[in-house]
């Protein structure tokens, strides 16, 4: 899988996070955390970066991604008891946008880390 190594250095330091804080804060205090232990296991990223969001060639807005890791990977932060369709579309939504082959989703509001690697099928790293 393509980045594998870095989507799971990601998700190992959302559960770390997850570990010491628990459930139960709002998404800001889990992108905090989330940012001290990315930098403390030495990867690049940029928080609430803004991307331009283009249909058609044209520039219809922006929209800011919660983290973009390394020039690579999308990660879009949750606080919810349950994920459900929407935040998966929209994850992939952002991925296809902003033309990235993967993306991961986070959510911290269960009692249990959830998370998910999302994939732009439009993408040609993606295509078989």
């Amino acid at each position: 899988m393509k980045h594998e190594e870095l989507t799971h250095k990601i998700i190992g330091c959302a559960m770390k996070v997850h570990s010491i804080l628990g459930s139960g804060f709002q998404e800001v205090i889990y992108q905090r955390a989330l940012a001290i232990e990315m930098e403390k296991q030495g990867l690049g990223f940029a928080r609430e970066m803004e991307m331009s969001i283009y249909y058609d060639g044209i520039h219809i807005g922006t929209r800011r991604v919660d983290f973009f890791v390394e020039n690579k990977i999308m990660v879009e932060l949750k606080a919810v008891s349950v994920l459900d369709d929407a935040h998966l579309a929209q994850a992939i939504n952002y991925c296809e946008a902003y033309k990235l082959p993967i993306g991961l989703l986070i959510n911290f509001g269960s009692k249990s880390l959830d998370f998910k690697r999302v994939f732009n099928t439009k993408h040609p790293e993606n295509k078989r």
